[in-house]
């Protein structure tokens, strides 16, 4: 099996009924105790906001997936993340992930291969409700950070995200409250909350591939 396989089989899954919640809890913060609990149900009056889920694969033929370490002074600074943000009126989610992409990690835009989209998730804290936008392209590109919004560009294997051993879960107080926060360690800084939630849902179709 090649990443083309994955890819074209992605593509045609994502036509299809998703696992949506199920895989995103799997990966959400667990409240203890007191803590409160999650709402995943957006209102009307939610933001909208997309993400760029860009796959490329390395040069020994592993798909990889493209991530953002954002900067510290910035919402959410210091956590990993996809490039993404708030779409602009009349936007698109697929404009807003590439516009967000170009004017976050210098993206072209140019060879990329749009796939479909993995479940919305959505994000009471901020109200906003995100549409993580899949892509594809066949060689890693060429990137130049912003460094006002991110503060470094990396990318981690699938199959580094499918072993068990890289998946850890610790207790962490967040907002005065005590969680079970699941998370990858694959890079300095824990790969957790919502970026987690959404490739969460992308990995279960890739096991599903495997299978």
């Amino acid at each position: 099996m090649t990443p083309h396989d994955f890819i074209a089989f992605l593509q045609e899954r994502l036509e299809e009924n998703l696992p949506g919640k199920t895989s995103q809890v799997r990966m959400a913060p667990e409240p203890v105790g007191e803590a409160p609990g999650r709402n995943m149900e957006p209102p009307d009056h939610a933001g909208r906001s997309a993400v760029l889920v860009l796959l490329f694969p390395n040069p020994e033929r592993e798909l990889e997936l493209l991530l953002t370490l954002r900067s510290r002074d910035i919402d959410h600074g210091g956590q990993i993340s996809f490039p993404g943000g708030r779409a602009e009126e009349g936007e698109s989610a697929r404009q807003t992930a590439l516009r967000e992409a170009r004017e976050e990690v210098g993206l072209s835009g140019e060879g990329i291969q749009m796939l479909g989209t993995l479940s919305q998730l959505y994000m009471s804290p901020s109200n906003s409700l995100i549409t993580p936008v899949v892509a594809y392209l066949p060689e890693r590109p060429a990137m130049r950070l912003n460094p006002a919004e991110v503060e470094e560009i990396f990318a981690v294997e699938l199959g580094s995200l499918a072993t068990k051993k890289n998946l850890e879960v610790e207790q962490w107080n967040l907002s005065e409250y005590t969680y079970r926060v699941p998370f990858w360690n694959v890079h300095r800084v824990p790969l957790w909350g919502a970026t987690a939630m959404m490739i969460s849902e992308l990995m279960d179709l890739f096991r599903e591939w495997r299978s």
